[in-house]
């Protein structure tokens, strides 16, 4: 029974984590596609960026890693132990540039390996190396940026960063 409600309550938070996760990347992710979409075609296909498009695509990654660190710092995971905002934000930082060579890597290979260079291509490189991100990225922050409060961990003798559900 005890082991159940243990269970139980490990997937409540699971189930939380995650919907908060997804609200901010959801608002993180308009930044980003925007962002990259407006550098790269601008309003009348020519955007500043318009044959740069890992230029584009590093800038609009850039803020749209701000807005989702502060998005999950004080909402997603606001209730975990906090460590330095400089060291914090580093990690996460470096995190975030991790999945952010896996996105450049496969705009890339759209780019310049199959020459694709049109919007559609674009947006579906870009809809790929997000989502394969974005699977690194929960798991890596929960893991490493945001810890599990110590009263968590003390209260059931266990650690659930690193339970089979993180």
């Amino acid at each position: 029974m005890k082991l159940t409600a243990a269970l139980a309550r490990r997937m409540r938070l699971l189930a939380g984590e995650v919907a908060k996760f997804g609200a901010v990347g959801a608002i993180a992710f308009v930044v980003d596609l925007g962002g990259f979409s407006l550098l790269r075609y601008g309003f009348d296909h020519h955007g500043p960026l318009e044959h740069k498009p890992l230029t584009a695509r590093t800038i609009s990654v850039v803020v749209a890693t701000v807005v989702a660190y502060v998005g999950n710092r004080h909402w997603t995971w606001r209730d975990r132990e906090r460590r330095a905002l400089h060291h914090e934000y580093a990690l996460f930082f470096v995190l975030n540039t991790a999945a952010l060579v896996l996105n450049l890597a496969i705009l890339a290979f759209v780019n310049y390996t199959l020459d694709l260079h049109d919007p559609v291509s674009n947006v579906i490189a870009n809809l790929v190396g997000i989502g394969l991100g974005t699977l690194i990225r929960f798991w890596s922050y929960r893991r490493f940026v945001f810890r599990t409060p110590v009263a968590v961990r003390e209260a059931d003798g266990s650690d659930p960063r690193v339970s089979s559900a993180a």
